[in-house]
């Protein structure tokens, strides 16, 4: 097993070097960790070469050079292949590396893995952040920790150069379920936001300047402030998808996530976002 001590001597490995993995190698970086990464799209490889990320050529060689690998791709079946492939992850590291998922993934999902790499000698963290992409770039975000506190505490360190907010929140999986709870919070409130200030304008008062009372009101929230359905939202239906199969699983009904999975869709077509074409995901 490598047996690297966290500091300026550590590699860090990020395997998606786009909006997430270019920031958090940035701040690594600047605080003297060694930072290897890979990303299939050549413009995510020439940023993230800019700001002194080493590019390698796959998951593979990420998980062969790195003691901690950083997951930050999109879905459960990404980060499947990335780690389970023949160019995988595990394919490099041979078992001697720790793996910290940031990528948001569904917690029966997360549970699967750690039961499947049980015996693997892998370390697992689940790391999955809140925020957005602007407290990235400050290195400001939260993070929803989970897994054995021994290890995450090992590399608390390296997630203190980009996260201002870390929590533990139990083992392996426990910070996907935070995640998952989040996200239902925020696009309900986005749904609340969207319907209110429809209402206002449509009875004429000016949407703009009641946000701004509402903005230091009782119904100030994160989404209003930071307006944040002026941003692209791709992952809404993963995010709902997440939350609804899980309480199928849990055999508990969510009436108001099932409402409000069906509100963002129809804010993102009356106002021509993009939606997914597929469903992606596990299958």
């Amino acid at each position: 097993m490598k047996q690297a001590i966290p500091g300026k001597q550590a590699t860090i490995g990020i395997v998606g070097l786009g909006k997430m993995g270019r920031p958090v190698g940035r701040h690594l970086l600047a605080a003297g960790y060694s930072v290897v990464g890979c990303d299939p799209v050549e413009a995510a490889r020439s940023e993230a070469g800019k700001v002194g990320i080493t590019v390698l050529d796959g998951p593979a060689a990420v998980g062969r050079a790195a003691d901690l690998v950083l997951i930050v791709v999109g879905f459960d079946s990404e980060v499947e292949t990335v780690l389970f492939s023949d160019d995988g992850i595990l394919a490099g590291a041979q078992g001697e590396v720790d793996i910290a998922i940031g990528s948001t993934i569904s917690p029966s999902y997360a549970w699967e893995l750690e039961q499947r790499l049980a015996a693997s000698g892998v370390g697992l963290i689940d790391l999955p952040s809140a925020r957005g992409e602007a407290a990235l770039e400050t290195g400001d975000v939260l993070l929803f920790g989970g897994g054995d506190t021994a290890l995450f505490e090992k590399w608390r360190p390296a997630f203190e150069t980009f996260a201002s907010d870390i929590f533990h929140l139990g083992g392996f999986g426990a910070g996907q379920v935070a995640k998952m709870a989040n996200n239902m919070i925020l696009w309900a409130c986005m749904s609340a936001n969207d319907e209110a200030l429809r209402l206002v304008e449509k009875m004429g008062v000016d949407p703009q300047r009641v946000r701004e009372a509402l903005c230091l009101s009782s119904a100030q929230n994160w989404s209003l402030t930071t307006r944040a359905e002026e941003k692209p939202m791709p992952w809404s239906e993963k995010d709902m998808r997440i939350a609804l199969d899980e309480a199928d699983h849990a055999r508990i009904s969510l009436p108001l996530a099932g409402t409000v999975s069906e509100v963002i869709k129809g804010y993102k077509i009356r106002n021509g976002i993009p939606m997914p074409s597929t469903r992606k995901g596990r299958t």
